[in-house]
């Protein structure tokens, strides 16, 4: 479970139900938050020069969520999957229904993804290939988006952007390229925006990330969301079990036996080692 501790530095998110007054002038206030079914949320990123040592605090991105769909890329940037474990564990953890989309499918010349998409979709993850420049997928995306609340969260460059562009062309959004020197993008999104695209169907825009680190999970917890750990958890000897080092472990046996990826138990053993204990003030 996530700690219960929670700290707003936005007093409201997008896709928040509020009670509000409206201004003749168009302005307004905001004097009630109804409380939200769920929430995406990271921890703020480290503000450049500050001496804050102290538990990084909670950033919200959207609330009351059906969808949360991972964009990533083949290339430009490149195809990251400690990247998307991440982004995983943060869906998880709000229990969202999670969707992988590969974006610049067309980049892919020699199918060099097709092993990534099938551990994905053997966890139980519904992978989808894309790209804006050729159509692909977007009728798959645009029939999952069908009267839900979707947003779209990935790193910077790899085409959320572009992709609502393609299936709904009036939202005209801005787009940057990938800088060919570090393939790192630039945010051509600077604040999450939620657009209602059709009746009962809206999609939220959001910046591009370099980083992600899910907020308020504890390292006892952490494997709890993901998804191949759960039927041997119940099998380890100590039901605090992190899975690293403890005796009698049934992840670690699974890994052992190939039962369980490598790499995503890899992905696991590198959030661990970034989740802090509970700091008291």
């Amino acid at each position: 479970m996530k700690k219960d501790k929670l700290y707003l530095i936005d007093i409201a998110a997008v896709g928040d139900y509020v009670d509000y007054d409206l201004n003749e002038d168009g302005t307004g206030s905001i004097y009630s938050i109804e409380k939200r079914d769920n929430y995406i949320s990271r921890k703020a990123p480290k503000i450049k020069g500050s001496s804050y040592r102290g538990e990084r605090l909670e950033q919200i991105i959207a609330s009351n969520i059906d969808n949360f769909f991972i964009i990533t890329s083949i290339f430009s940037p490149e195809f990251n999957n400690k990247v998307i474990d991440r982004f995983l564990v943060v869906g998880e953890s709000a229990k969202l229904n999670c969707f992988i989309v590969i974006n610049k499918e067309d980049l892919d010349q020699e199918n060099l993804l097709s092993e990534w998409e099938e551990l994905y979709s053997t966890i139980g993850y519904k992978v989808i290939r894309t790209s804006a420049k050729t159509n692909i997928g977007m009728d798959k995306l645009k029939k999952l988006f069908k009267e839900k609340k979707n947003i779209l969260w990935g790193q910077s460059g790899v085409g959320k952007s572009s992709l609502l562009n393609k299936i709904y062309p009036d939202l005209n959004l801005k787009t940057k390229l990938v800088s060919t020197f570090n393939e790192k993008g630039t945010h051509s999104t600077v604040t999450s925006t939620m657009f209602k695209v059709d009746k009962n169907t809206f999609v939220i825009d959001t910046p591009g990330i370099r980083e992600i680190e899910p907020y308020g999970i504890r390292k006892e917890d952490l494997g709890h969301y993901f998804r191949e750990f759960l039927p041997y958890i119940k099998n380890c000897k100590f039901n605090t079990c992190t899975h690293f080092h403890e005796p009698e472990c049934a992840v670690i046996r699974a890994v052992e036996e190939e039962e369980i990826s490598p790499e995503r138990y890899d992905s696991y053993l590198k959030l661990l080692d970034t989740i802090e204990q509970d700091i008291i003030f």
